[in-house]
């Protein structure tokens, strides 16, 4: 496959296009000769608490290029790189500081040896307990693990999820692990090839899952239209969801009763107001160990505190799909459309 590679000519802006190489390698940007990365975009603080997680004074780092629509990052520890995926290309990279991009995994979403259309490629990437690297599959509609080893990848699955009451899923974008082994997911319609309207979707609506680690798969809820980012607050008592809807563009909350499932549910934010300002919706997201939570949307990344007041914006200049932190959250990554970018914090 090939990538369009993108290049900043200066820091004001100008772009200069090429092709890379038939191997799908992506070129990367380089630190200029005083040792920093081309920026881009603002960073909006609406509250003093956001100095206190993004220090003044902080830029938006374009560490890599050319991608489709990456997604879904995860950090590994064990190696200090970062995995997320490329949905279109049905590839996951990896970026690390000393050997900046390379194709880590193809196929990772979808398998099958028939071509087809729409979002194939694995989304939100994860490790489970026992430091293996877990995959939402639109392609394949699933939730599944890698058999082989971070350090020698394959595309070598074994299926986790596929199926709720004997129905396919739709296709499993984002998750997140319980301390327990449990793990909790959405399934929106994005995977599929004509979304909410494919004749392959067997399921009349869109879940929030838990699948217990004993394999146990139960539907938290299926009011939400479009459920996509989700995560845990630290105390493991709330649970985040993100709803990609522009006519309902809110973050939930949901109190967790002690089996896992749902309790009170209550919107966390609303940002439906912004959708037609705005390129993104609300997507991806990512809880801090302080509670506050980092969440993908209109125009970029919102910062809240973990009461739901709105610190400020990572404003990345594009529809913005997903976050991680490193293992010291010292550094916030982020995709947004064609970029991999990244934030220092404190």
């Amino acid at each position: 496959m090939k990538y369009k590679i993108l290049v900043y000519l200066s820091l004001f802006g100008m772009f200069h296009f090429w092709g890379c190489d038939q191997k799908g390698d992506t070129r990367n940007q380089k630190e200029d000769s005083v040792g920093k990365m081309p920026t881009i975009g603002t960073i909006e603080r609406l509250e003093a608490e956001m100095d206190r997680l993004i220090p003044p004074g902080a830029v938006i780092e374009v560490l890599a290029t050319g991608f489709e629509w990456s997604e879904g990052p995860v950090w590994v520890r064990e190696g200090s790189y970062l995995l997320f995926s490329d949905i279109p290309n049905n590839s996951v990279f990896k970026w690390s500081a000393e050997d900046s991009i390379e194709l880590y995994l193809t196929p990772s979403g979808y398998t099958g040896k028939e071509s087809r259309r729409g979002e194939a490629g694995s989304n939100g990437l994860l490790l489970d307990i026992e430091g293996r690297l877990v995959l939402c599959q639109h392609g394949d509609r699933r939730v599944a693990v890698m058999n082989a080893s971070l350090g020698n990848p394959a595309p070598d699955y074994t299926t986790l999820t596929d199926r709720f009451e004997g129905k396919r899923l739709n296709s499993p974008n984002d998750a997140v692990y319980h301390s327990n082994g449990d793990l909790y997911f959405t399934d929106p319609p994005y995977g599929l090839e004509k979304n909410v309207d494919d004749p392959e979707k067997e399921l009349d609506f869109q879940g929030v899952y838990l699948l217990r680690k004993e394999g146990d798969l139960v539907l938290l809820t299926d009011e939400l239209s479009r459920p996509n980012g989700i995560g845990l607050s630290p105390d493991e008592n709330t649970l985040y969801v993100a709803n990609s809807d522009a006519d309902r563009a809110i973050w939930m909350a949901y109190r967790l009763k002690p089996d896992g499932t749902l309790d009170q549910g209550r919107v966390f934010f609303d940002v439906t107001h912004l959708t037609d300002q705005e390129k993104g919706l609300p997507d991806g997201l990512k809880v801090h160990s302080s509670g506050a939570l980092f969440a993908t949307g209109p125009g970029g990344v919102f910062v809240f505190s973990q009461d739901g007041k709105h610190l400020g914006t990572v404003k990345t200049t594009e529809a913005t799909a997903n976050c991680a932190f490193d293992d010291s959250e010292s550094n916030l990554y982020i995709t947004a459309d064609m970029y991999l970018q990244r934030v220092k914090l404190k």
